[in-house]
């Protein structure tokens, strides 16, 4: 499918254009902008590939529906939306688009705004993406999903929020980036830069939406896949970066949903993790529905039964006490 391009609302992201040559007639409801944007790193911390140049890209001709991606992320960050009275609880969100970007909107600023409303203090991760030619292509996206959860939990004062309640959630490839913080969330991938990285980045709980996790041929999404590992990995690169091969007792509780009719990410690699939780006694809770493809966010699940999704989501965090 042809991607549309548009011009950037000033409300959004403060990104350069994908496209200067048209622009966009979709009108941002109230409250979608984010209220803040914090940078991962300290300046000077990272340095981009020669070349990498960060795009905003409308994927979409619908108005009343916006579903932006941003490529070539150069400035890893944390969009943050804060409710009008914080609960203490906060979600940090990783969303999806094959490790070829990153969505906005669909998987990131949807679900932090039905959030916020509900007292949540929601934190949108935009992650490096690992085939821009980054070094140590592979550790990228985990080493900015565990700085986030660690700079979410150094801000809690800031932010009112409860650093014992941060849950984290990933959508897609933002779900390999998930569960892979799930099994490995003290794995050095990168060096302290200051005082935040004294603390835990093991997430209080862990929801996985139509994650990529495998990186074993048979069920890997093989886009995912090669930008996380390369063309040619070794089998021990596959075993390390497949969570479901990674699980370990003191892991967070797990929550799982998949579509069986996913054609694009295989539900096996729901099954696969939610097994092998339950094999290490990791209390994990799953919801699978007959129909809803992939990638259906909020707003395209109109009609079926997986609609409720986000309210069976937000009844297992009242369950482990985060909201």
């Amino acid at each position: 499918m042809t991607m549309g391009r548009r011009e950037m609302l000033t409300a959004g992201l403060a990104l350069p254009l994908a496209s200067a040559a048209a622009a966009t007639t979709w009108t941002r409801p109230a409250g979608f902008a984010p209220d803040a944007s914090i940078p991962l790193w300290p300046e000077g911390q990272i340095k981009p590939p020669p070349g990498l140049a960060e795009q905003v890209v409308q994927r979409s001709d619908d108005p009343n529906a916006s579903d932006r991606m941003l490529q070539g992320i150069t400035r890893p960050r944390l969009d943050i939306f804060r409710p009008a009275r914080p609960n203490g609880a906060a979600v940090i969100l990783a969303p999806g688009g094959g490790y070829r970007y990153v969505v906005i909107d669909k998987e990131g600023y949807e679900l932090a705004r039905w959030l916020r409303e509900r007292g949540v203090t929601v934190y949108v991760l935009f992650y490096r993406l690992p085939g821009d030619g980054w070094a140590d292509r592979s550790n990228v996206p985990l080493a900015d999903a565990q700085r986030a959860m660690r700079l979410v939990r150094n801000r809690a004062a800031i932010d009112g929020i409860d650093p014992a309640r941060v849950a984290f959630g990933g959508f897609s490839a933002g779900g390999q980036v998930a569960t892979s913080l799930l099994t490995r969330f003290d794995a050095k991938v990168y060096d302290p830069v200051d005082s935040a990285d004294t603390l835990s980045a093991r997430p209080d709980a862990l929801a996985a939406i139509y994650p990529v996790v495998s990186m074993d041929p048979a069920i890997a999404h093989a886009v995912s896949r090669e930008r996380l590992l390369g063309p040619d990995p070794d089998l021990a690169q596959q075993t390390l970066h497949s969570p479901e091969r990674q699980v370990r007792p003191d892991m967070p509780p797990l929550w799982l949903l998949h579509a069986e009719d996913d054609s694009v990410v295989k539900i096996e690699n729901s099954l696969r993790l939610q097994e092998a939780a339950r094999s290490v006694g990791i209390s994990c809770e799953a919801h699978y529905f007959a129909e809803g493809e992939h990638g259906f966010g909020l707003l395209k699940t109109a009609g079926l039964p997986v609609a409720i999704w986000p309210d069976l989501l937000w009844n297992w965090l009242k369950a482990r006490a985060i909201v």
